[in-house]
């Protein structure tokens, strides 16, 4: 996309959801690294069904050591991959105590150096804990971005990379909640909602996803059809194949 388009992109998208944020549930840094971590192949819907009732009265590295690994894993055990999540909640808490005074570090060097972070979870607390203009790519926001055509990548850290340069103020800073929530609700995995689009005119993606009244219409005249030829040519040459089990009749010699 050109600069005036990836500005007008975003323009749009703000316009229609001004103050974006995630959807993970949390009351502070910790709470929110905590609950991105658990989020990795998760909803952030099953993350938070989890996390309430944990989140009441654990809201430091040290309560979460207290409460323990086996106690941790069976409270989240509905999430996936909750045995390793479990371990490495209690690791990264554990080192929190030991290297940080129990505060969440602010550099994503060090954050990443915890069990269970990698650049992702890193960026989504830098941005939402801390205010920093990062760009958390998940499969929502890779999928966007190479659709539409606004920072195509083969990879995460290519779109990454192209959305640090692309994306102009003011929308840095809120710009992969943006991203996250048009790919989870409008431009989705399997059928992208194109008829109800802020951006439909500069997204590059076709062929457009019509409204659902002109896509049951469709169906309906197409299942309205006659067979095709083939069919009922093949059709015609199963009719004329003699029964099973019955023998044809065999002209007798001369005598």
């Amino acid at each position: 996309m050109k600069r005036q388009q990836v500005f007008e992109f975003f323009r749009r998208l703000a316009e229609t959801n001004p103050s974006p944020t995630t959807e993970l549930e949390s009351e502070n840094p910790y709470q929110l690294l905590v609950a991105v971590v658990l989020s990795a192949q998760a909803t952030d819907a099953s993350v938070n069904i989890a996390t309430k009732p944990l989140f009441e009265h654990i809201e430091t590295p040290q309560q979460m050591v207290d409460f323990g690994e086996d106690q941790l894993r069976n409270a989240i055990k509905a999430i996936g991959l909750f045995n390793t999540k479990a371990k490495n909640v209690i690791a990264l808490s554990q080192e929190l105590i030991d290297k940080y005074r129990g505060e969440v570090p602010r550099t994503r060097d060090e954050l990443q150096s915890l069990p269970g972070v990698g650049r992702k979870t890193a960026n989504v607390v830098l941005n939402t804990a801390f205010g920093e203009e990062t760009f958390a790519v998940d499969t929502h926001v890779f999928r966007v971005c190479n659709r539409t055509g606004l920072a195509p990548g083969k990879t995460v850290d290519e779109v990454e990379a192209r959305l640090e340069k692309i994306v102009p103020q003011p929308f840095r800073r809120d710009a992969h909640h943006w991203l996250i929530l048009h790919g989870r609700y409008t431009c989705k995995a399997r059928l992208p909602e194109c008829w109800r689009c802020p951006v439909i005119d500069l997204c590059r993606y076709q062929p457009k996803t019509p409204p659902p009244e002109e896509r049951i219409k469709s169906s309906a005249a197409r299942s309205g059809r006659p067979k095709s030829s083939a069919a009922r040519i093949a059709k015609g040459r199963t009719a004329s194949k003699p029964k099973a089990g019955r023998s044809r009749s065999r002209p007798s010699r001369l005598p």
